[in-house]
């Protein structure tokens, strides 16, 4: 047997196969991108309303319609309406790092584990976090807030919340369809989309419980400040400032 031939032979083999796996890998990206994306969803009345008004969109466009359930929640507290210090301060960089931020802190905020850090939140020393449904959706009209002096945690305010599951679940409207309805008729010109998310939102009633429903969150950066619109999830119904 010719041993040296037979080794040319095994390394062109895996050299194929590396390449094979290589293009598959280049393939799902680009895959995966374009469902990120979104862009060729978008309608040609909405293409051409971005090019009239010079909007820009500088984010992806989530692909995923899951479908989700009005949600109630109810506070289990009332909340503090000065910060409460805390007696052990933390690195404000461990707001990027959720489990260790609430290993930190969860001995003074227990639930604090169950809340999503909103980086378009939050104002000069505070951080902004939502309490999540099924550890994932946020609840974007109930805050936490987290003050921070000399790069320190020191103080919070927030009351705990209880969020429960009410019902009549159905998919969400489409993200892209969502954003054509913003851009299309209600978006200034100039505006840019940098952030898109879906979550929560509810009136605020004067009742114990309230109700919330699945909405996408627009934030919009327009003459250098930004804006939130909502846009329900069943109905396509828009919430603006």
């Amino acid at each position: 047997m010719d041993w040296g031939r037979a080794k040319n032979v095994l390394i062109y083999a895996f050299l194929l196969l590396n390449l094979v796996l290589g293009y598959q890998l280049w393939t799902d990206a680009r895959e995966q991108q374009g469902v990120s994306l979104g862009f060729d969803s978008l309608s040609e009345s909405t293409q051409r309303a971005m090019e009239d008004k010079n909007i820009q969109v500088l984010t992806s466009v989530p692909g995923d319609t899951p479908s989700l359930p009005k949600i109630s929640y109810r506070y289990a507290g009332a909340a503090p309406e000065e910060p409460v210090p805390l007696k052990a301060s933390a690195d404000s960089k461990l707001i990027f790092a959720p489990g260790d931020l609430a290993s930190a802190l969860k001995a003074e905020i227990p639930n604090i584990g169950d809340y999503s850090y909103d980086a378009f939140g939050g104002g000069d020393g505070s951080f902004t976090l939502h309490p999540l449904f099924e550890q994932r959706w946020p609840l974007f009209n109930v805050n936490l807030e987290l003050f921070y002096t000399d790069q320190k945690i020191t103080a919070y305010r927030g009351a705990p919340v209880v969020i429960e599951d009410a019902g009549g679940g159905a998919e969400v409207l489409p993200a892209q369809k969502a954003l054509g309805t913003l851009i299309e008729n209600y978006l200034p010109e100039g505006s840019v989309v940098k952030d898109i998310a879906l979550g929560f939102y509810g009136q605020t009633f004067d009742s114990e419980t309230q109700v919330a429903a699945p909405v996408w969150r627009f934030t919009i950066e327009s003459e250098a400040a930004y804006s939130v619109y909502y846009v329900q999830g069943a109905s396509g119904d828009v919430i603006s400032p």
